[in-house]
């Protein structure tokens, strides 16, 4: 087995990583989600972050912004109104770890105060100073993804000469950015940005050789969900895609993935639990 063990700390939490594959369960508070399941107002949002609590998730991933390709900024003041009453609320009923899904800091702000407890930043390459600097402040987790440009311009952003070894490189920058600044190791998790400036046989490359991120000596996420790339080979459209979704879940984990994150979080749930079963059969 490839995958490492680690404590992740999370403000209050801490979740032991490495003996089953944590499920980070999505909610999209933005219509524009690519999935087609993004929820409108505070109750849509709830009902459906209950039903994925139920279902078996161990963190929840509320966001308000769409990072599709193509997708165009959305303003500050529309993100918060999007997804603080919803993370307010959880944060309140539920003792689930809440991580937030944005890259702007008055936002992670917000949602931190409301009682977030992982920042999800697709951007957090580029992430500044100060971004990084407030979330040491909070005792945050973060999730350094890897993307290169914004998503409005990524996909003409896809040339590389070594695409893993590449990717772990500009993670590594992000991780010693972070360590310098304060943020713990225990309190970081790397992403390699599957989708994002990425090409089909790049995402399907990075998923088979994603156990050489554990060079990084971090706990790795992994988001296939839906992707575009996983239609491209099925020839389906993003509601289709829950058995091409399932396989690359399953080999992520074999491959050392520590958390998924997953739009339909009870069928990944039990495929995880098998997957996760056979990784730690022993003779």
């Amino acid at each position: 087995m490839s995958r490492l063990y680690y404590d992740l700390c999370a403000r209050d939490y801490v979740l032991g990583l490495g003996y089953e594959t944590k499920i980070m369960g999505v909610v999209n508070a933005s219509p524009d989600s690519f999935s087609g399941d993004g929820k409108r107002g505070l109750n849509a949002c709830l009902a459906h972050s209950r039903k994925l609590i139920r279902e078996g998730a161990d963190i929840l991933d509320i966001g308000g912004e769409s990072s599709r390709p193509g997708a165009l900024n959305v303003p500050c003041d529309v993100e918060i109104k999007r997804i603080i009453p919803v993370i307010s609320v959880l944060a309140r009923q539920h003792k689930v770890p809440i991580s937030v899904d944005t890259s702007k800091l008055e936002v992670a702000r917000r949602a931190l105060d409301n009682g977030a407890s992982i920042v999800n930043n697709v951007r957090a390459i580029q992430a500044s100073t100060g971004f990084l600097k407030m979330v040491r402040d909070y005792k945050a987790a973060i999730v350094i993804m890897h993307m290169r440009g914004t998503p409005a311009t990524m996909q003409s952003k896809t040339r590389y000469k070594d695409v893993v070894g590449e990717i772990i490189e500009e993670l590594q920058i992000t991780v010693e950015k972070c360590l310098e600044i304060g943020i713990k190791k225990d309190r970081i998790i790397v992403d390699p940005g599957i989708g994002f400036a990425k090409t089909v046989d790049q995402n399907l490359m990075l998923i088979n050789q994603l156990s050489r991120i554990n060079i990084l000596r971090c706990p790795v996420m992994l988001g296939t969900s839906r992707k575009s790339f996983i239609g491209q080979i099925l020839n389906n459209k993003a509601g289709e895609r829950l058995m091409g979704t399932a396989a690359t879940v399953s080999l992520g984990a074999v491959r050392g993935a520590h958390i998924v994150r997953v739009h339909d979080v009870k069928a990944i749930k039990e495929t995880l639990k098998v997957t996760d079963a056979i990784l730690n059969a022993h003779a």
